[in-house]
């Protein structure tokens, strides 16, 4: 976290290499938390960018007092909330035709390693509810606290807590009990 504000404080200087050391040390957590949060990996990555692009835009009157991570992930996850809200205005599909968008998703090499186990967690994730599917992606990818995640959901702490613990207990019925 020491390090963290020396990068702020550096990059607020003008220099190019704190912005680089920044992105560099978060750009696949917040892109796992964004595909993870999305299930589409072209939205992700134009989330994360977007992200990075305010996060340089506001850096004069950027005050660091938590985790950069956290505020990184936080900033992530309520652009994927915001698109995906959009996406569903504009969009609607049958829950078979939803199946079949989940079954025939890819992912690029460089970001995941695309095998059969990671497309059967993708497509159980994107059968959860958003709330439960949110928390599990800001605890497991963002490593966020469950007081962070409820406060960032508007919500008791026993409320996040709750929907972790039963879209684990889903996620573990969906995939027959392989997730540890």
């Amino acid at each position: 976290m020491l390090e963290d504000r020396y990068l702020v404080w550096r990059l607020r200087q003008g220099r190019r290499e704190a912005l680089r050391r920044i992105y560099d040390r978060y750009k696949d957590d917040l892109l796992r938390l964004a595909v993870s949060l999305s299930n589409e990996t072209t939205m992700a990555e134009d989330v994360v960018q977007d992200v990075f692009v305010a996060f340089i835009g506001s850096v004069d009157r950027f005050r660091l007092t938590g985790s950069l991570k956290g505020y990184l992930a936080t900033c992530v996850a309520n652009r994927v909330r915001n698109a995906n809200r959009d996406r569903r205005r504009h969009q609607h599909v049958g829950l078979d035709a939803a199946r079949q968008i989940v079954a025939q998703s890819k992912r690029p090499d460089q970001w995941v390693i695309c095998s059969e186990e990671l497309e059967r967690v993708a497509g159980a994730l994107a059968l959860l509810s958003d709330e439960q599917r949110e928390v599990i992606a800001l605890r497991l990818q963002g490593a966020l606290k469950f007081r962070e995640i409820a406060a960032f959901q508007g919500v008791p702490i026993k409320t996040a807590l709750s929907r972790y613990r039963c879209g684990l207990g889903k996620l573990r019925s969906m995939l027959n009990g392989e997730v540890t």
